[in-house]
Formats: structure tokens, C-alpha cells, sequence
């Protein structure tokens, strides 16, 4: 990061109130990106005008010049995995561990606290619409988090499916699907190409379409009626999908307390099928 640079520069500078400023930067950047000079002030244990300091030492105008900076630097993370593995720091085991903890957290948290409540409706009302089946189609990197959405949404209502296969099938399933289908994205840069063709061709043919990708200058989202923007930061080569998760979480308990009459009979149906086929345990 560019604030690692001046932080070599200015090392043998510091105060040990400023070192400390330092190593909380360092162990998790998210703190500055997302948080205030506060946030940043009691996870380093000290004071806001300390911070200020801190950051005009470096050679920003302030704190704000200092977090636009750190955002800039944790967009950029958003690379090949090929790329970020050749720039990740050498030390792993507590120093790795606070940096993912520090990452997770801040994916879950940017990502609900930027979910606008219209958007949620919006959204939420598409899904449980019983009469509208849901296909959802994602790229590889999000296939593990969709299926989960997938098999949640199902138990809750019918008409669910994750939509994948070859051109010709899944061009054939939207458009017999038509205006009828709600159709929900999966995405991150990079984006999959197939993926905002299938996505072009479902509003073509009038489906309602959510995309849920990072950022709101994304193809889908562009192209979406309602968006979510998650966030995906990491403290490895791979981009995190815990914020994509929080979200679809959030979506799936929302859709079920709009059908919370249909969706505990279906529920009820479903556990007396496990109990007489005896498919799970306790032990």
C-alpha cells in the first residue's frame, strides 16, 4: 500500500503513540478505510488529535486524505490472484490472523451497513413472489455462496434453481422464462462474460433482475434493476465471498418472514420427510 511506503519513510519518526497508530493500519487496514478517526483512535489507544497528527506526518492534508488513500489501495486488491500473492507480506500466523479477522469483519459489516432498505424491499418483494420462479446464475468463484441461497430460498418456496450448463440452454431457459423469472447475479471483477450475456438476454425477455457484485459501476450492476454492492477485501490472493454470504442470508431471513405461513408449512413438510427417512442424526 502507498501507506506502507511513507510508513518505511518515516519509521525512525514515530512516537510510540503513532507506532502504535501504525501497526493497527497495518494489521488491518479496513479500519481507517471504512471507520472514523475515532474507530481508529480507541483501536490504537490513542487520541483523535494524535491520529490527525499522525496522518499530516505522513504527508496527507488529514485523516480524510489518509483513508482515500487505504480505499484506493484495498480497490486495488481487487486483482488477479497471479498479482496480489506477489505483493502479500511474508508473515503469517498472528499477524495473518489479524489481518483476515480484521478483513471479514469489515466485508460484513460494509456490506449490510450499504444495503439501502428501498433496494431490500425492492428486491425482497421479487423473491417472494411465488409465482415468479428465481434462477440464479453466478460466476465460478461465487458458485459455493449461490448454491447455499439456492438451497435456503428452495425450502422456503418452490420454483428455485441455480442456472448454469451451455449457452444454448440457458439462453432457451430465459427466454421461456420470459417477464415471469426473477433473475439474481453473482459477480466480481472480473466479470465472466457469459454472465452479462445471460444477464442482457433476461432483460430482454423482461425478467426482473438483482445483481449482487462490487461495485456499482459494475456491467451488472449497470444493468440490473435493483443492486447490492458487497465488499470482498482479503487478506490473501483470493477474493472474500463472507460479506456476498451476509447479504444473501439477510435476503433469504427477509423472504421468510414475507412467507412465514407458506414457508413454515414447507419447512414442517420437510423435517417430517427427514424424520421418516431417518436422514440425520444428533449423535
Amino acid at each position: 500500500m502507498e501507506v506502507e511506503q511513507r510508513l518505511r519513510e518515516h519509521a525512525e519518526r514515530l512516537t510510540p503513540s503513532e507506532r502504535r497508530i501504525a501497526e493497527t493500519i497495518l494489521a488491518g487496514p479496513q479500519v481507517v478505510a471504512f471507520g472514523t478517526v475515532a474507530d481508529l483512535a480507541a483501536a490504537a489507544s490513542a487520541g483523535t488529535a494524535t491520529v490527525v497528527r499522525f496522518a499530516v506526518k505522513l504527508g496527507y492534508e488529514g485523516y480524510s486524505e489518509l483513508q482515500a488513500s487505504i480505499r484506493r489501495d484495498l480497490t486495488g486488491q481487487l486483482r488477479p490472484a497471479a498479482e496480489r500473492i506477489r505483493d502479500e507480506p511474508a508473515t503469517g500466523g498472528a499477524a495473518l490472523l489479524a489481518r483476515h479477522l480484521a478483513a471479514e469483519i469489515s466485508n460484513v459489516q460494509v456490506t449490510l451497513d450499504g444495503a439501502d432498505p428501498a433496494t431490500l424491499s425492492a428486491a425482497v418483494a421479487l423473491l417472494a413472489d411465488t409465482a415468479r420462479p428465481v434462477l440464479v446464475l453466478s460466476g465460478v468463484a461465487s458458485r459455493g455462496v449461490a448454491m447455499q441461497f439456492v438451497g435456503d430460498l428452495e425450502q422456503l418456496r418452490p420454483a428455485c434453481r441455480l442456472l448454469d450448463g451451455n449457452p444454448i440452454d440457458i439462453v432457451r431457459t430465459l427466454a421461456l422464462v420470459g417477464a415471469e423469472a426473477t433473475i439474481v447475479v453473482l459477480d466480481l471483477r472480473r466479470y465472466e462474460r457469459w454472465l452479462i450475456d445471460a444477464q442482457r438476454e433476461a432483460r430482454a425477455n423482461g425478467a426482473g433482475v438483482v445483481a449482487i457484485t462490487d461495485s456499482v459501476l459494475s456491467p451488472l450492476a449497470r444493468a440490473a434493476d435493483h443492486s447490492f454492492v458487497v465488499e470482498a477485501a482479503s487478506a490473501g490472493p483470493f477474493d472474500s465471498h463472507v460479506g456476498t454470504l451476509a447479504l444473501l442470508d439477510l435476503l433469504v431471513a427477509d423472504v421468510s418472514t414475507a412467507l412465514r405461513s407458506s414457508a413454515t408449512e414447507r419447512l414442517d413438510r420437510l423435517e417430517a420427510a427427514w424424520q421418516r427417512a431417518d436422514a440425520l442424526t444428533d449423535d
